[in-house]
């Protein structure tokens, strides 16, 4: 879906002017004529990035910017002041109320698309990764705790004077690093060896443009933060730049405290987005990983099976599938009690862990059931794995945490290995079959089940 942009203009010709250019360029716009109406349209998440007007009666646009960056619901939300004050001390007052950007009156036009594609990008980045988490919100993300450690910048190709203006301006709050060369910056970047990179376009403009388009072409630095340092004669690079996702521009010569806040910007939003991808790493191994023992859970052997099923049968690939039950685990509960109960779980959940070979996923099914996928294994090499897990869950009786007692156990096991026709319904009846055979001839034993 096209961004949603937040017009907020108290004059309507200038409303008219920028909702028809927006319009021609398919983006969706909403429209506001003062700093409480937009606020009350953020929160109602009516938009996906603003276009402020600063001078407005009452509640001005920086009034507006900081009130709508200090609400965990808003703060998220790109902003980009529109104003014809242009002096560096206004963009600075700009950047510090939590502008994302700001630009000068009159609009140009190519400027101004180019802006909110960068900041699309970002809101679309962040709008991913929120979804994927599968939780309403993560306002909390935006507050302080969201900055952490301090940021390494690295200036590429500045001439050696302007080199250390940036320097001086940007040490006291970040470790500063000088690249001159192009591919030795890619290569550092690539190494994880910069938090932010400052390129500056006397560097030579298809050496920046390309050094851009490899940056964003690499995994490891497709979300590294790109500032542009460029004279605004350069304008179409400036432009091209943009549209290989540089993610800031700051116009040359450099204003040292304008520098310094975009900087802090871009530090800030990486963190958050980092600290949403940390989330959602999380998250996904939550959803499937078994909380007591640490070992993966039903949910994640049943994705397993629906991959490598079809492919498996389609190219021949043979793997088999053991469930393993621990023999009289009532008794333990029983008799030592639930808390013992989960210390055993968790014990042979390491030693199930142990004796597996290294592609092999070990799961809990719940309860006292485990089971192990082997890829690559038939019946017979996983008749060998299986017994080797019998023999590490039995090899000791299991020490109770602070009670000085020791509990034998054994398990059971049962195997089975895909067929042509087969579905993971298929496969676990037949593991679960045999295991049933191997608790009828006496327990502590591995069966399979024959095709």
């Amino acid at each position: 879906m096209p961004a949603r942009i937040l017009i907020v203009d108290d004059h309507f010709p200038n409303i008219r002017f920028l909702e028809a250019r927006l319009s021609a360029e398919y983006y969706q716009v909403v429209t506001a004529s003062s700093g409480l109406e937009a606020i009350e349209k953020a929160r109602a998440q009516l938009c996906d990035i603003i276009l402020l007007d600063v001078m407005m009666p009452g509640l001005d646009g920086f009034a507006t910017c900081r009130a709508l960056k200090s609400d965990p619901a808003t703060a998220h939300l790109p902003i980009v002041l529109v104003t014809a004050l242009d002096q560096p001390a206004d963009r600075l007052r700009g950047l510090e109320a939590g502008a994302d950007d700001f630009l000068s009156k009159p609009i140009d036009d190519l400027a101004l698309i180019a802006r909110l594609r960068a900041l699309t990008r970002m809101k679309s980045a962040y709008d991913d990764l929120r979804a994927r988490t599968k939780k309403p919100r993560f306002d909390w993300i935006f507050g302080h705790d969201a900055v952490s450690g301090s940021a390494s910048v690295l200036l590429v190709g500045p001439a050696m004077h302007r080199a250390q203006s940036m320097g001086r301006a940007l040490e006291q709050h970040f470790h500063v690093g000088l690249q001159p060369d192009a591919k030795e910056a890619l290569h550092r970047a690539g190494q994880g060896g910069c938090d932010l990179l400052i390129l500056d376009l006397s560097i030579g403009s298809d050496v920046a443009l390309r050094l851009c388009a490899q940056l964003r072409a690499l995994e490891r630095t497709r979300q590294l933060p790109v500032l542009l340092v460029a004279d605004t004669a350069q304008r179409e690079s400036i432009l091209r730049a943009f549209d290989l996702g540089v993610t800031d521009y700051c116009a040359s010569p450099v204003d040292p405290a304008e520098l310094l806040a975009r900087c802090r910007t871009l530090w800030r939003r990486k963190c958050t987005m980092d600290a949403l991808a940390e989330n959602l790493r999380t998250s996904i191994e939550l959803a499937h990983v078994d909380a007591l023992t640490g070992l993966h859970n039903r949910r994640m052997l049943d994705q397993a099976l629906m991959d490598m099923i079809p492919a498996g049968l389609a190219s021949g690939e043979v793997f088999s599938l053991a469930i393993l039950d621990l023999d009289r685990f009532k008794l333990i509960n029983d008799h030592y009690g639930h808390d013992a109960g989960d210390d055993v779980l968790r014990i042979i959940a390491q030693r199930l862990r142990g004796a597996v070979r290294e592609g092999d996923l070990v799961c809990r099914l719940g309860g006292e059931e485990f089971a192990i996928l082997m890829p690559g294994a038939d019946l017979l090499q996983a008749g060998q794995i299986a017994e080797r897990a019998r023999m590490a869950v039995s090899a000791a009786p299991v020490a109770l945490a602070g009670s000085g007692l020791f509990c034998p156990v054994t398990v059971s096991a049962g195997l089975a290995s895909i067929a042509p026709g087969m579905g993971p319904r298929d496969l676990y009846r037949r593991a679960d079959a045999a295991l049933y055979r191997s608790k009828g001839e006496g327990r502590n034993r591995v069966s399979g089940h024959a095709a």
